[in-house]
């Protein structure tokens, strides 16, 4: 079920990607070629930018491809390495835990506030803000699994394997 949920913000965080690029592509040739321009643009911009970064994390957590520096953790032990990885996943949880309570305020605030963005189509600030929590959400929940199934592995005297995260692209084959 995680897996889908990952696979789903994932399809999401591409269409947003897609739509970025379309919204400043008709943009631009609109306002170019025609002296006019999409309504709101800088607006559903910043709204889509939101979806395409956040909503990837999980899937990021998931494939294990995360930013690792190695440049000294590369010369301890196997062991202590394993070890390092269970302390950056729990950091991580600790990390995101502001962020999900801020993102949780932000959401329930706009929420019941009704806000929207002053603009032309006074388009509603709740469908960022939900997508901003969802995003942190689904990251904190798959690292929370990978860090209990680290420590699982750990205390069995077994290696955390790194090299191996969820591939999604090669899951559907």
């Amino acid at each position: 079920m995680l897996r889908w949920i990952e696979r789903f913000l994932l399809d999401l965080a591409a269409v947003a990607i897609v739509a970025l690029g379309l919204l400043i592509t008709v943009s631009v040739v609109l306002r170019t070629f025609f002296n006019s321009g999409v309504p709101d643009t800088v607006v559903l911009v910043a709204e889509l930018m939101v979806a395409a970064i956040v909503l990837p994390l999980a899937a990021t957590v998931a494939a294990r491809a995360n930013i690792v520096v190695e440049v000294l953790s590369q010369h301890f032990s196997r062991r202590l390495q394993d070890a390092l990885v269970i302390f950056g996943g729990i950091v991580g949880l600790l990390a995101l835990l502001p962020l999900i309570w801020a993102g949780w305020k932000e959401a329930h605030s706009v929420i019941e506030s009704g806000s929207f963005f002053f603009g032309q189509l006074n388009l509603p600030k709740w469908p960022g803000r939900i997508l901003f929590l969802l995003g942190l959400a689904a990251c904190w929940l798959r690292l929370f699994v990978q860090v209990a199934q680290d420590i699982l592995t750990f205390a069995r005297g077994e290696r955390i394997d790194l090299e191996t995260g969820t591939n999604f692209m090669q899951e559907d084959a």
